[in-house]
């Protein structure tokens, strides 16, 4: 008995040795990794899940380690954990789309914070991005969570994608009025603001020959903040200068011939 008694003691003291070891490596590990990543550009929340991943990795690589010292078979514990883990991946694969959607966004990262987006059926500039939701702001400031999944399996529009975007503007202009000076007022203003862009060069086209109106099309480049403030100024300059000049905006009308 007593020889058992020292083989045993040997044994547990090797366990516990295995078990401390492997505590203080996944801590370790876990910092050493934890301040490698914050150089990075990578998503706080998905550094918090790395780092944690490989600490419980490494904390369970120590407890089966701890098993097999005390002789315990740990092939039937690996297969009783495989199985729990498929089982509550099956009951869970909502959520668990949800999070491996989320990881793809911190890694690809097609939107950041603070850029305003279509996705997932909303419009609003994106708040937070967490691992299984992401918290979207509509124009009207609603706060909105939208599942993950929902997102990456759906169309995303980024309008802060790239740093310039584009405007289009129809004007309509009467019938009666000359195209070449609309399309001169029209080329003016837009060369007049500093925040429209030279280059593209800005244009001003006929694009349609409407049922009321001569349709003018104004293309111009802009910076992607710039774009909303732009596009009303224009349009409200377009207007008060085409009154000045003489030049009708028309609005949708019939003309009734009376028979005699």
């Amino acid at each position: 008995m007593w020889d058992r008694f020292v083989a045993f003691g040997i044994q547990a003291v090797g366990a516990i040795a295995v078990l401390v070891v492997g505590y203080f490596a996944a801590k370790i590990v876990r910092g050493l990794l934890r301040r490698w990543l914050a150089k990075t550009e990578m998503a706080v929340a998905l550094q918090r899940f790395v780092t944690q991943l490989a600490y419980i990795g490494i904390l369970v690589f120590a407890i089966v380690a701890t098993l097999a010292r005390f002789g315990i078979e740990t092939t039937s514990f690996v297969a009783i954990l495989g199985a729990a883990g498929f089982a509550i991946g099956f009951a869970l694969q909502g959520s668990l789309a949800n999070f491996a959607a989320g990881v793809l966004l911190l890694v690809l990262r097609p939107f950041r914070i603070g850029d305003f987006v279509e996705a997932g059926g909303v419009s609003g500039t994106v708040k937070d991005i967490q691992l299984f939701t992401s918290v979207l702001a509509t124009p009207d400031n609603v706060k909105v969570l939208v599942p993950n999944a929902q997102i990456y399996n759906g169309v995303i529009r980024n309008y802060n994608g790239y740093e310039t975007r584009r405007i289009d503007l129809r004007v309509g202009i009467g019938y009666g009025d000359s195209i070449e000076e609309g399309m001169n007022v029209a080329t003016e203003l837009m060369r007049a603001d500093q925040r429209v862009l030279a280059d593209p060069t800005p244009e001003a086209m006929v694009s349609e020959l409407g049922d009321s109106s001569v349709n003018l099309n104004l293309r111009l480049w802009v910076k992607a903040v710039d774009y909303w403030s732009v596009l009303f100024d224009l349009t409200r300059a377009v207007k008060e200068t085409f009154d000045d000049r003489g030049i009708e905006i028309p609005y949708p009308q019939h003309v009734v011939h009376m028979a005699e």
